[in-house]
């Protein structure tokens, strides 16, 4: 096996072209190619090569003093992909654990567990979607055969909505919450005017307006948990870039009380199956297209986050606003909803979707290795 850093343009295309050669088209979805072209910035990127030249793996290699600081020193890895061989895991971790200086190796994440990565460890026949891993069952094989330790295990989460219900109408951002069918959650509306509860909804025009509101609630709500480190202005702003155009303004949602953000929920509409027609490559010629044909990515959709500030958590503020959302869901006219991974110790945001006749989808983790 032959280990080359990607330094030309055609090595950070083989780079992004490999996995669209491995996986089945209609189960990967591809990170957009602009993403990791911008990971170059903080990662080093290698391709690792067979005998006769061609790419049978990849890998990137960096740090994170924020993740350090939680967690405790790490090599991280990201951007992992290999072929069903040992001698190609064995070069990929080799190359990572070159640069570790005795650090123990986790990942994969690109850059972060809160941004993108992990491993899914069931429900293989199960597409991805957007913001999720998806690999075939010999990666979980490979990464524990090498002496690899699950950490942060976790699942995605698919609910199958009820189209009988799209009658129910949407909330008008800024409104009272209204008192429609509950869909599994259940608020009692007379705490809304006691406690001066407003739900607000995101905004097209406005939405990089409303990006430090999100943070604020995003950090605040998640520090405590064990794989998160804060996101900054310029993470989130990547993380979000094109966004705004395809947001279904009533799906994006956060709750004031008393005119203080306390709880929020960020669900977009699924485009995984056009990333996967284009192979992650959202440049504008692309975005022209999904623009023009985003009325077909309006069935399914995905809650990429949610959360409570921690003085507010367990006075059922997230599930008003999940009562919410699914009742916009079905005035919406959607029909399933995936959730990216929650950690299985997260027992209170994994009975959100068991309310609503949910069910896991794919099991989840990222992986460790005490450095040799």
């Amino acid at each position: 096996m032959r280990v080359s850093a990607v330094k030309s343009r055609a090595d950070l295309r083989a780079f992004v072209d490999f996995p669209l050669r491995l996986h089945p088209t209609n189960r990967y979805v591809p990170l957009l190619s602009s993403v990791i072209a911008a990971h170059r910035r903080t990662a080093e990127l290698f391709l690792i090569r067979d005998g006769r030249g061609a790419v049978v793996g990849r890998t990137s290699v960096h740090r994170s003093t924020a993740f350090d600081a939680k967690v405790g020193p790490r090599q991280l890895f990201g951007h992992t992909e290999f072929v069903d061989d040992d001698a190609v895991f064995a070069a990929i971790m080799d190359t990572v654990e070159a640069r570790a200086d005795g650090r123990p190796l986790f990942g994969p994440v690109a850059l972060l567990p809160n941004q993108t990565g992990g491993v899914i460890t069931s429900g293989f026949a199960e597409r991805g979607f957007v913001d999720s891993a998806w690999n075939p069952a010999y990666y979980p094989v490979m990464y524990e055969r090498h002496g690899f330790q699950r950490r942060f295990e976790a699942d995605t989460w698919l609910v199958d909505l009820d189209r009988r219900d799209s009658g129910a109408g949407s909330t008008p951002a800024g409104a009272p919450v209204s008192t429609d069918r509950d869909h599994g959650f259940t608020f009692d509306d007379t705490r809304i005017p006691a406690e001066r509860l407003i739900v607000r909804h995101g905004s097209r025009r406005r939405f990089r307006e409303q990006l430090p509101i999100l943070r604020q609630l995003l950090n605040a709500s998640f520090a405590q948990l064990g794989y998160y480190t804060e996101i900054s202005t310029e993470q989130l702003a990547e993380q979000t870039d094109g966004l705004a155009y395809l947001l279904d303004e009533a799906l994006l949602l956060w709750l004031e009380k008393a005119g203080r953000p306390i709880a929020f929920v960020v669900t977009v509409p699924d485009i995984s199956e056009f990333l996967m027609r284009v192979g992650g490559r959202l440049g504008v010629l692309n975005q022209l297209r999904l623009l023009a044909t985003r009325a077909r990515y309006r069935r399914d959709a995905v809650l990429i986050i949610k959360g409570t500030v921690p003085e507010e958590q367990g006075k059922g503020y997230l599930t008003l606003l999940s009562r919410e959302l699914h009742r916009n869901l079905a005035a919406g006219g959607y029909r399933t909803l995936r959730s990216t991974f929650v950690e299985r110790e997260n027992a209170a945001s994994a009975a959100q979707y068991r309310r609503a006749s949910g069910r896991p989808l794919h099991g989840y983790t990222f992986y460790e290795k005490r450095s040799a």
